[in-house]
């Protein structure tokens, strides 16, 4: 199964490995939505929809439709193993 930004629980980390369906919109780009860059999920709102991440110290708010387009290879959280 792939695993995107959509896919995580609060607190989980990945590791941005591609996008799925090409291209993001260039301000997330911009704000470091980039492959190899480290994601964490900090919240998700009431329906849903926005999601809440935390990208390179910006906290920043992006549409469940672009958070299932980013690829992500999960982080193990070492203190809950």
């Amino acid at each position: 199964m792939v695993t995107t930004v959509a896919h995580l629980k609060r607190g989980e980390r990945g590791i941005i490995k591609e996008f799925t369906q090409g291209m993001l919109p260039i301000k997330l780009l911009e704000l470091g939505c980039l492959p190899g860059n480290e994601v964490e999920l900090i919240q998700i709102a009431p329906l849903k929809d926005p999601i809440y991440i935390n990208v390179n110290g910006s906290h920043i708010a992006i549409r469940r439709s672009v958070a299932l387009q980013i690829e992500l290879d999960l982080i193990e959280d070492k203190a809950a193993l």
